[in-house]
């Protein structure tokens, strides 16, 4: 499963772990992705990648 949210497009950040000695190592933050069933303009319910925050914010409409 590809770790990108279909709606706003957020996918993994990259940046360093850096230690107490300043040692630096390459790390990737992921994102926070749910599968869930949405309704789509059509009408039709489908399966999507949302990220927490879409979901959370209303961006993401659920079947009754």
């Amino acid at each position: 499963m590809a770790r990108i949210c279909e709606i706003c497009g957020k996918g993994p950040a990259t940046g360093n772990n850096v230690s107490h000695a300043h040692n630096k190592n390459r790390r990737r933050w992921l994102p926070n992705i749910q599968k869930v069933r949405t309704v789509t303009d059509s009408g039709q319910v489908v399966r999507i990648n949302a990220c927490t925050r879409c979901i959370r914010s209303g961006a993401v409409v659920k079947p009754a």
